[in-house]
C-alpha cells in the first residue's frame, strides 16, 4: 500500500535542510540510516546519543510531506515525560503541529490502549468508567471487602500475611479470550470454582469492574481480550496508523508488548528505539514477549554518544549487559573520580563532592545543571551493615512520600504543597502529607496509623475529618499565622484517638514536632554567593535523588553513593568496581548485574564530572587498576576537603 506522505518526504537534501534550520549536526552514518528508514526496524540507542533529537527530527519531516487526512501516525511512549518531550520538539517546527491532532496519536502505551481498546470495551459491556487509578483502586476495594457479602473471603484473607494486598492489587488477566482475577504476581487466594471463598474475592473484583473502577494493568488484560473477541479491530487500528514509533522502548513491560504484537501485526510500519541496557524496571519473563523483545538480533545501532567523552564511555562499555556494545564518546572530556571514605566520614562525602565539582566543573555550568547526588537505594532497611542508602550520607534527605522521624510536620505540609503544585497530583501530595502524620505520630501511639487507602471519605467518620484537615493543611494552614496553625494541629489531635480508638500516651512527645516555623525567606537559597563579588557564585548545593529518578537526564556533575544492592547483602560500587578492573559483567551473577546496570544508567547521566563513593576497604583492592585508566582517587580527610592521592607515584615507591 502507497505511504500516506510524499515519496521524497526523507530525502537527503530535505534532511540536510531542516536539520540545519533547527542547529542539528548528523556526522554519524547511523544516524542518517534511522532518519531515513521507511521500513520496520528497532534501534538500539546508546545513552547521550540523541535519539530523542532524531526521532523529533524525523517526525517534523513526515509531517511536512504528510498527505492521507484519515490516515495518521501513532508515536508511543512508556512515560509522560517522554511524551512530553517528542511533542515539544514537533510545537518547535511550523509543519510538527499537525501531528498533535486528527488523525495523528501521540501518548503513553497506557493512553493509547485505553483511548482505542479498553475504554470502547469497557463501554460495550454497558459500564461507566469513574477510574482507573491502582491508589483509588486499593482504597475501593478495601471499603468493599468489609461487606457482609464478603464475609467468607474476608475470614479467609485474614490468616494470609498479604491478605488485605491480595485483594487491594488484584488485577485481571486474559488467559484463553476470557478475563480471569489474578492476585499479586499471578497469585490467587483460592480457587473461584471450587471455593466459596475464590468466588467471593472473583466477585469483588468484577463488581468494583461494574462500578467503574480498574487498576492500570486491567486496561491491558481489557484491550487484550476485546481483540480476541473482535478480531477486525486490529486490522482497523493498523489501518488507522500505518507508521507506528515506539520510544523508551526498554522500558515496555511484557503485557505492553504482547498487546502492541497483536495490535500492530497487520502490515503496519513499526519502529521501536531505546536502550535495553537501561531496563531497569522489569524483567521479560514471558515466551510472548520474548519472541519480539526489543532489540530485534538485527537491530540497527547507534552507539556514538555526544553527552559524555572517551573515559565514561569505556566504563559504560564495560557495564553492557543486556545487550553488548562498544560506545564511543564524543562529547567533552568528562572526568571519573573515585572518592574514599571510611566509617568515621560517610556524612563528609557529598561535601567533598561539592567541593570537588566546584574545582572542576566551570562556573556557569554548575550554576544552569546543579550537581546530582545518586544512590540505589534511598531509605535504610534492616541489615546493620553502613552504609546502606542515601540517607545515610544524608540523613536530613527525605523521599517523596517519606520524612524523617525528627521532621517538622509543617515542613512535611510545605513539602507537600509544592509537590502538589509542581505535579499537579492532589493525591500525591496528600499521600506525602499522610505519611508525614503518621511518622509524626507514632512516638505517641501504641499502634500504627492506617495508610491513606484505609482511611474512609464519609465526614461523618474521623477519617473523613482528619482528610478534610489533610487538604485545608495543603490549601495554606501552614501559611497563615501561628494561631491558625495551632488550631489545625490540635484538631489533628483530638481525631487521632478517635481515628485508632486509643488515646495518645504521650501528647507532650509531639510538641517540637507540630511546632509552627514561620516560613524561611527567599533569599535563603542555595548558591552561596562570594560577597566580594556578588556575582560569582563560590558553591552550589547539589540535588539529591535516586538513579532510578534521573533516567533520561544530563547532569552537568554525578556522584553515585555506594548502596546495598536491592537485597542488602552486596555494595553496589565495590561489585562494579571489581568488574570495571578486569571482571566479566555477564558472568557475574544476577544480582551483580543488576546492581551494575543502575550504575550504568547512574554513570551515563553527567558531561563534565562523574564521581563514584565507595568505602576505602572495598575500593583498595582496584584503584591502581583504575587509576590506569584516567580515574583520579580522592580521599576524604577530616575537613570535608578531597586528598587527591597519587597513585604512579605509590606504586613506584612499591616497586
Amino acid at each position: 500500500m502507497k505511504p500516506p506522505y510524499l515519496p521524497d518526504a526523507l530525502a537527503k537534501d530535505k534532511v540536510e535542510d531542516l536539520a540545519q534550520t533547527l542547529g542539528l549536526a548528523l556526522p554519524h552514518a547511523e544516524q542518517w540510516d534511522f532518519v531515513q528508514s521507511e521500513l520496520s526496524q528497532d534501534l538500539q540507542a546508546a545513552p547521550g546519543s540523541g535519539k530523542t533529537t532524531l526521532i523529533g527530527l524525523k517526525l517534523a519531516l513526515l509531517a511536512g510531506a504528510w498527505t492521507s487526512r484519515t490516515r495518521g501516525i501513532c508515536v508511543l511512549s512508556h512515560t509522560n515525560t517522554a511524551k512530553d518531550e517528542i511533542i515539544n520538539r514537533l510545537t518547535a517546527v511550523p509543519d510538527g503541529r499537525r501531528f498533535l491532532q486528527y488523525p495523528h496519536f501521540i501518548g503513553t502505551i497506557q493512553s493509547f490502549a485505553n483511548t482505542f481498546l479498553a475504554l470502547p470495551a469497557i463501554r460495550a459491556l454497558g459500564y461507566e468508567v469513574q477510574a482507573v487509578d491502582d491508589h483509588v483502586y486499593e482504597s475501593a476495594a478495601l471499603r468493599l471487602l468489609e461487606r457482609s457479602e464478603f464475609i467468607t473471603l474476608r475470614s479467609f484473607l485474614s490468616r494470609r500475611r498479604d491478605g488485605l494486598d491480595t485483594v487491594a492489587q488484584a488485577v485481571f488477566v486474559c488467559e484463553a479470550g476470557k478475563l480471569k482475577v489474578t492476585g499479586p504476581r499471578g497469585s490467587t487466594p483460592a480457587d473461584p470454582d471450587t471455593t466459596a471463598s475464590g468466588r467471593q474475592y472473583d466477585r469483588l473484583k468484577r463488581q468494583l469492574a461494574k462500578e467503574g473502577v480498574f487498576r492500570y494493568d486491567d486496561m491491558y488484560a481489557i484491550a487484550e481480550w476485546y481483540l480476541t473477541r473482535n478480531p477486525a479491530i486490529a486490522e482497523a487500528v493498523s489501518q488507522r496508523f500505518p507508521f507506528v514509533l515506539l520510544d523508551e522502548m526498554q522500558d515496555t513491560s511484557d503485557v505492553q508488548q504482547h498487546l502492541l504484537d497483536l495490535v500492530f501485526s497487520s502490515g503496519a510500519v513499526v519502529q521501536r528505539v531505546g536502550d535495553v541496557n537501561q531496563a531497569i524496571y522489569a524483567d521479560r519473563t514471558t515466551a510472548s514477549a520474548r519472541a519480539s523483545a526489543f532489540p530485534a538480533p538485527l537491530a540497527a545501532e547507534l552507539p556514538v554518544s555526544q553527552r559524555f567523552g572517551p573515559k565514561i564511555a569505556d566504563m559504560a562499555s564495560a557495564l553492557t549487559n543486556r545487550r553488548r556494545q562498544r560506545i564511543s564518546g564524543v562529547g567533552p572530556d568528562t572526568q571519573i573520580g573515585l572518592l574514599l571514605f571510611d566509617d568515621h566520614s560517610v556524612l563528609e562525602v557529598v561535601p567533598a563532592y561539592e567541593r570537588l565539582a566546584h574545582a572542576l566543573v566551570p562556573r556557569e555550568v554548575l550554576v544552569r545543571n546543579p550537581p546530582r547526588v545518586l544512590g540505589a537505594r534511598l531509605t535504610k532497611g534492616t541489615s546493620p551493615t553502613y552504609p546502606q542508602s542515601l540517607t545515610c550520607y544524608l540523613p536530613d534527605h527525605a523521599p517523596a512520600g517519606r520524612v524523617p522521624a525528627q521532621r517538622e510536620l509543617i515542613s512535611t505540609v510545605r513539602a507537600a504543597g509544592a509537590r502538589w503544585a509542581a505535579s499537579g497530583s492532589e493525591y500525591e501530595a496528600v499521600a506525602e502529607l499522610w505519611e508525614g502524620i503518621r511518622t509524626t505520630m507514632r512516638p505517641a501511639l501504641p499502634t500504627t496509623l492506617p495508610p491513606l487507602s484505609r482511611l474512609e471519605r464519609s465526614m461523618t467518620t474521623a477519617a473523613g475529618q482528619l482528610r478534610l484537615i489533610l487538604r485545608d493543611l495543603l490549601m495554606g494552614s501552614s501559611d497563615t499565622d501561628e494561631a491558625t496553625w495551632n488550631s489545625a494541629t490540635a484538631r489533628l489531635l483530638e481525631l487521632v484517638p478517635d481515628l485508632t480508638q486509643v488515646p495518645l500516651r504521650d501528647a507532650a512527645a509531639l510538641a517540637e514536632s507540630l511546632r509552627f516555623a514561620p516560613r524561611l525567606d527567599s533569599a535563603a537559597v542555595d548558591i552561596a554567593v562570594d560577597h566580594e563579588n556578588q556575582d560569582l557564585p563560590v558553591q552550589v548545593r547539589s540535588v539529591a535523588g535516586s538513579i532510578q529518578s534521573a533516567k533520561g537526564e544530563t547532569h552537568a556533575a554525578t556522584l553515585i553513593l555506594e548502596c546495598l544492592d536491592r537485597r542488602g547483602n552486596k555494595h553496589d560500587i565495590h561489585e562494579t568496581l571489581k568488574l570495571l578492573a578486569g571482571g566479566d559483567i555477564q558472568r557475574a551473577q544476577v544480582t551483580v548485574q543488576r546492581a551494575a546496570q543502575l550504575i550504568f544508567v547512574g554513570a551515563t547521566r553527567p558531561t563534565h564530572l562523574l564521581v563514584l563513593a565507595s568505602h576505602r576497604k572495598h575500593a583498595a583492592p582496584y584503584t591502581e587498576e583504575l587509576v590506569g585508566r584516567g580515574w583520579s582517587i580522592h580521599e576524604i580527610s577530616g575537613t570535608s576537603e578531597p586528598h587527591t592521592v597519587d597513585r604512579s607515584r605509590h606504586r613506584h615507591a612499591q616497586s
